[in-house]
């Protein structure tokens, strides 16, 4: 996924600077892919909360069996790299709004003030 990303952003902005691009054409394909991205990132916000409460529970569980402490081990274990790649993922789309209002010359609210 994170290639793909990449991929489609490097591939937009090049798309997008060309002199005979459709820039309506493009920002509607671009809506499609970030509605995409959207979801890609609504589910693995699901799962990355799932593993936290379930980490949560494993270390209140700890305190009644000193065995559930491997369980939090391994619950932490998978839950970092699910943070880190929600956080790409977020970065991501974000990086695809501010391209995207690049291309339809839409004022970029201010919190989206960072240049692509």
């Amino acid at each position: 996924m994170k290639n793909e990303i990449k991929e489609y952003k490097s591939y937009i902005i090049q798309k997008a600077e060309e002199n005979d691009a459709d820039a309506d054409k493009i920002a509607e394909q671009m809506l499609i892919r970030i509605g995409f991205y959207q979801h890609e990132r609504l589910i693995h916000l699901i799962v990355t909360i799932g593993f936290a409460i379930m980490f949560l529970l494993s270390l209140l569980l700890t305190g009644i069996n000193v065995s559930f402490l491997a369980l939090s081990a391994l619950l932490l274990l998978l839950l970092i790299p699910y943070i880190g790649h929600y956080y790409f993922l977020e970065n991501s789309v974000q990086e695809l709004y501010r391209v995207y209002y690049k291309i339809t010359k839409t004022e970029v609210p201010d919190d989206f003030s960072k240049k692509v």
